[in-house]
């Protein structure tokens, strides 16, 4: 009678990363061999076009005449007058334009950075710190949501008044400086991505709270923080409601100068989005040269294994 003996334990713990490489590389290719049908693409084609012909049309004014949105004939080819009514936009004494494209890179940038930082800070703190009463404060974080800015404008206005403040670039930074948003997000996405394991480590090497924030919930938190801060940095730059109560002709956002294009009796549109295209280039090339942080942070966490 014959015995069969089992193999050595090194040889099948050798083996258990090799089957898990194989499964998982079976289950790549049969995701990457499913290709997208027809109607995907014509989906996608339509989603492109529908996102792109605000911007084509605008151009399309902006490059034309003062005439040219209210021609029945309107040609759909641009025209020449694109670079003269930029210049236009540019060199307008009311409106101001360096001085305001100026105010919303530094005040975008501000508060972009701050809701990134204070939110990551917040997030670390109720997703893995235990302390009494961490859930009903995130829950309040999260109510604030739910309360419209408009409500806060009287008081604010009264408030930044007294300390002088209005007319200032500040009066538009300080107030949103923190993000419910943001606090809730970081706090599920490190809740999600940073196991306990890995804090209980860095811990027993001797790490303090500030080190194992630092070297693991930061390192582990960038794709999340990168798109934190691309959509913070776009909804300050877009913001126009709060800056035209606050400021003044003097020291305005890009937004509110380019209100001033049409300030008048009568309205150049072909000046007023030439103007409206100028301050979507910032955003345009922000998300070129960053679109693949954003993308990374929207897709991780979505695939396990």
């Amino acid at each position: 009678m014959t015995t069969i003996s089992e193999p050595p334990l090194a040889i099948v713990e050798e083996n258990i990363p090799n089957a898990a490489r194989r499964r998982r590389g079976e289950r790549t290719t049969r995701i990457r061999g499913v290709r997208a049908g027809f109607w995907v693409y014509v989906g996608l084609g339509v989603v492109a076009v529908s996102a792109i012909f605000p911007y084509y049309w605008s151009f399309l004014i902006g490059s034309g005449d003062q005439f040219t949105i209210n021609d029945p004939n309107m040609s759909w080819i641009p025209g020449a007058n694109f670079v003269t009514n930029a210049l236009s936009v540019m060199n307008d004494p009311a409106v101001n334009f360096w001085l305001a494209l100026w105010n919303s890179i530094f005040s975008s940038t501000v508060i972009a950075a701050s809701v990134v930082v204070f939110s990551t800070l917040a997030g670390w703190a109720f997703a893995k710190l235990r302390f009494r009463g961490s859930k009903f404060l995130l829950a309040f974080v999260v109510a604030t949501m739910a309360v419209p800015m408009q409500l806060g404008v009287v008081p604010l206005y009264i408030l930044f008044a007294d300390m002088g403040w209005t007319g200032t670039i500040g009066a538009v930074i300080v107030p949103a400086l923190t993000s419910a948003f943001g606090v809730f997000w970081m706090t599920q996405y490190i809740g999600q991505t940073v196991p306990d394991e890995l804090i209980e480590a860095a811990r027993v090497d001797g790490a303090s709270q500030i080190r194992t924030f630092w070297t693991v919930g930061v390192t582990a938190a960038r794709p999340a923080a990168a798109m934190l801060f691309l959509f913070t940095f776009v909804g300050a730059w877009n913001q126009f409601f709060w800056p035209f109560i606050v400021l003044d002709r003097q020291s305005p956002t890009l937004p509110v100068a380019l209100s001033l294009l049409q300030a008048n009796y009568f309205v150049d549109y072909s000046i007023v989005l030439a103007g409206v295209l100028l301050a979507t280039v910032p955003l345009i090339l922000l998300f070129v040269f960053a679109g693949k942080q954003l993308v990374s942070g929207i897709m991780a966490g979505a695939v396990k294994g």
